[in-house]
């Protein structure tokens, strides 16, 4: 079983499984893995993220149409930006856009998914959100950017998600996107799905790598303009430019009770 080490958030080392063979998978299984989640690197060069990966995540009030709908745009979104976009089922309500892409290190990829996710907020901003505070979302789709922060995951392309009916986290074409069903995807029926369509993402893996170059661009524009830096996830240290991580409510009741 081969393994390469990875660095989290607080600085701390471990080593992770880096399976290569359908035995090292059924290994994996066989230990009790239900839910796969892969970093968006590749062994060894395990600072370089090499998969842009964007979780439309619906939020109370808003359900996979919605996602489907922001998906097809943020395919523009992504191709205006030279990037080649694939979508699949989260195995849950949402969807996730992903995009082959140079090797970048993990602040740079998570910028970029900033820029992508304010650009295509711009362009629906009655639905679809980049806002990190839930009670600032609405009923929108969060574009949520921290997936693209080191160790931040999602389930694989055909991950088993622990939920009912056993639903899998489905590759898709795009044509199937804007009427997807994503409880038509489970584990009794994937293995006909295969037979029939293969894997729609099969291309993919051979795709020629896009550049952030214009999606960073699209950052560097924003921040002089005032949209820089977002919140990281709770778990990371203070990062450099980072606004303050408190709720938006709890911030204005503390300046109002300051001032009274």
């Amino acid at each position: 079983m081969q393994t390469t080490e990875v660095t989290y958030p607080s600085g701390r080392r471990a080593a992770q499984v880096t399976p290569t063979r359908l035995a090292d998978l059924v290994w994996m299984v066989n230990l009790g893995t239900l839910r796969f989640h892969a970093w968006p690197v590749t062994a060894p060069w395990v600072d370089l993220v090499d998969e842009l990966r964007l979780d439309l995540d619906p939020q109370p009030g808003t359900g996979i149409r919605e996602a489907a709908q922001a998906a097809l745009e943020l395919r523009r979104v992504l191709a205006e930006a030279g990037l080649e976009a694939w979508c699949k089922t989260s195995g849950g309500r949402g969807l996730h856009v992903y995009s082959p892409i140079e090797p970048t290190d993990f602040i740079d990829a998570r910028h970029a998914a900033i820029a992508i996710g304010r650009e295509l907020a711009r362009r629906m901003p009655t639905a679809v959100t980049t806002k990190w505070w839930k009670e600032e979302r609405g009923e929108r789709i969060f574009v949520d950017y921290n997936q693209m922060a080191r160790d931040r995951l999602m389930a694989s392309a055909y991950s088993i998600r622990p939920v009912a009916g056993a639903l899998v986290s489905a590759p898709l074409l795009w044509d199937e996107v804007p009427t997807v069903d994503p409880t038509a995807f489970t584990v009794p029926t994937m293995g006909e799905r295969w037979r029939e369509v293969g894997d729609p993402w099969a291309p993919m893996y051979s795709a020629a790598p896009g550049s952030l170059g214009i999606a960073l661009s699209w950052y560097e524009r924003d921040a002089a303009a005032g949209e820089g830096e977002m919140p990281y996830p709770p778990e990371y240290p203070k990062m450099p430019g980072e606004p303050p991580r408190v709720q938006p409510s709890r911030a204005r009741a503390a300046q109002e009770s300051a001032q009274s």
